[in-house]
């Protein structure tokens, strides 16, 4: 098992094929989209070199800009901060560079197809990440109500712990038809997962995961729900998530996204810096050695502060510098939020429907801190308990969740000493990196009576709470129930062709505009869609052999709940 309460991972059969996130709401193969010899479509040659707005630096715009300058297209890039949005590595000052911490996105599953891909392109390796009970960690401590367990599988944990698992997998198989998803969507069988995924959609779309959790025979013991929150599955407790959809939780859950987790060596900003300043060998219009860095001089343009409707149906843009371009389209990748406060926008922009489902997008807070430490002293054997001098730890204490990161026993490592989210974020946000230091130092040291981090620690902490970054104003989105109608608006918005012309060649992609909120194969799907929806406003096409997301939309389109 690679979880504290696992995956219901060990109902799918041995042999079944490798599962991916490509559904249930809109099972696109993207992964044999992006794989296809005969790419991702073309534009008439009298639209090459045309240029398009990409709003937002982040993994969506990175890709999405990447693609549409392969089909001959001259993507202008605007980035308030750096590029690379949330997938953001930071180094310690005055300590060795390769010691780094993933601010943001730092595990990724299997079933990223698509972004594996990108990963592939550019050349980057991935390793097991040490998730809580995973094969990549030598130990876990699960600390709750001031009791402290060691374990180095579930095994090794009070029955309560296995008690609380069973009762999970009972839960989604009662509840969701767990089995019957998972096998769906491992077979890509289209019909099968749109039947069971219909039928959910109607029932638990006013469901919170809680309630979903209340409504089992299965949890009827609060102790088993509470133990539940606060140890979780895969990558640790959930009881943040408690007030979200419970569809929410199930599209992480029936594609494993929770699970079997990699993190990119040497962190995983290298990804949209490396599409930067890739020269694509296939590449329309452009001159070999063309790269989207070539494209911009080396740097993106800034911040958008202003995006109006021109005549002709044009998407005007204003940069931070007073800078005016006019542009026949633009795909914006940023946060909703930041279209309802740091940027002027027009109502024009979009249809009023729109704009509701962007006011109500629900976002999580998340806040981290590392230390750089002067080696893995967590590998030290206690020498009169034969175990790890410390571990990979969970807890209801203030840290809730403690990583250990280390390239190899003889070098410098990192501690991620806290990862929290929502109102557990909150309460690290009015202290300093080294206050909050101090009170994880304070929590740990109760946890680990006999062991003298501090004395390990070479270098200041690094700290982000997402939710008090200017241009994200949280970690992610998160679908409260009810939700379900607003995410369908927003992620089918690259189908524009029922759209008045004048509010058509703006598109949504991003974090946001994702299925599956918070992992970053969402942010490669949604810039496919974008990519699609500006091809076809150019007057493009894809070949008849590799058909789009756009194309066959129709056929797979999210079920369509009714308004009334």
């Amino acid at each position: 098992m690679t979880s504290t309460v696992p995956n219901a991972v060990q109902h799918t059969e041995a042999a079944a094929p490798p599962i991916t996130m490509f559904g249930p709401d809109f099972p696109y193969a993207y992964d044999d989209f992006l794989a296809h010899p005969a790419g991702l479509g073309q534009i008439p040659a009298t639209e090459h070199g045309q240029e398009v707005a990409v709003i937002g630096g982040g993994l969506s715009g990175i890709i999405a800009a990447y693609e549409l300058m392969k089909m001959g297209l001259k993507p202008v890039v605007y980035e308030a901060d750096q590029i690379g949005g949330r997938l953001r590595t930071v180094g310690f000052d005055g300590c060795d560079p390769s010691l780094t911490a993933e601010m943001g996105a730092m595990r990724f599953p299997p079933s990223s197809t698509a972004l594996q891909h990108y990963i592939d392109l550019v050349g980057l390796e991935t390793r097991p990440f040490p998730n809580p009970l995973s094969p990549a960690t030598p130990s876990t401590v699960v600390d709750l109500k001031g009791e402290s367990h060691y374990a180095e599988t579930i095994d090794d944990l009070p029955q309560v712990y296995r008690d609380v698992a069973e009762a999970w997998n009972a839960c989604l198989e009662e509840g969701a038809d767990f089995s019957d998803m998972n096998r769906a969507l491992r077979e890509r069988d289209v019909p099968r997962i749109r039947e069971i995924w219909a039928r959910l959609v109607e029932r638990l779309d006013n469901q919170t995961f809680y309630g979903f959790l209340c409504q089992s025979d299965a949890f009827r013991s609060f102790r088993h729900r509470e133990i539940f929150g606060q140890v979780g599955f895969g990558t640790g407790g959930w009881d943040t998530d408690f007030p979200n959809s419970i569809l929410e939780i199930l599209r992480v859950v029936y594609t494993e996204a929770d699970d079997h987790h990699r993190g990119i060596v040497g962190g995983s900003q290298q990804l949209p810096l490396r599409l930067w300043d890739r020269e694509p060998q296939k590449i329309v219009h452009w001159p070999l050695g063309t790269s989207l860095s070539s494209l911009h001089d080396g740097e993106p343009r800034g911040a958008v502060t202003r995006l109006t409707r021109t005549a002709g149906n044009r998407i005007t843009v204003t940069d931070a510098t007073g800078d005016i371009r006019t542009f026949r389209a633009a795909v914006f990748t940023g946060q909703s939020w930041l279209l309802l406060s740091k940027i002027d926008c027009d109502d024009t922009l979009f249809p009023i429907d729109h704009w509701t489902a962007m006011e109500r997008t629900h976002y999580m807070e998340s806040s981290k801190l590392f230390v750089p430490v002067d080696r893995p002293f967590w590998l030290d054997k206690d020498e009169i308990t034969g175990r790890d001098t410390m571990s990979m730890t969970l807890t209801d204490r203030m840290t809730r969740g403690t990583y250990l990161l280390d390239e190899g026993p003889d070098g410098p490592a990192v501690i991620c000493l806290s990862y929290t989210w929502c109102d557990d974020s909150l309460k690290w946000l009015p202290l300093s990196p080294k206050e909050r230091m101090e009170v994880m130092l304070k929590s740990l040291g109760e946890i680990y009576p006999n062991v003298d981090i501090r004395s390990h620690i070479i270098g200041n902490p690094v700290t982000v709470s997402w939710e008090n970054e200017p241009w994200f104003m949280g970690a992610f989105k998160a679908n409260l129930p009810g939700h379900y109608r607003y995410q369908r608006r927003l992620f089918t918005h690259f189908m524009q062709d029922k759209l008045p012309a004048d509010k058509r060649g703006l598109f949504l992609a991003g974090d946001d505009i994702s299925w599956t909120a918070g992992w970053a194969e969402g942010a490669v799907q949604t810039a496919l869609n974008a990519v699609w929806g500006v091809m076809h406003q150019f007057g493009g096409a894809t070949d008849a052999t590799n058909p789009g997301p756009g194309d066959v939309f129709d056929e797979i389109a999210p079920v369509e709940l009714p308004e009334d």
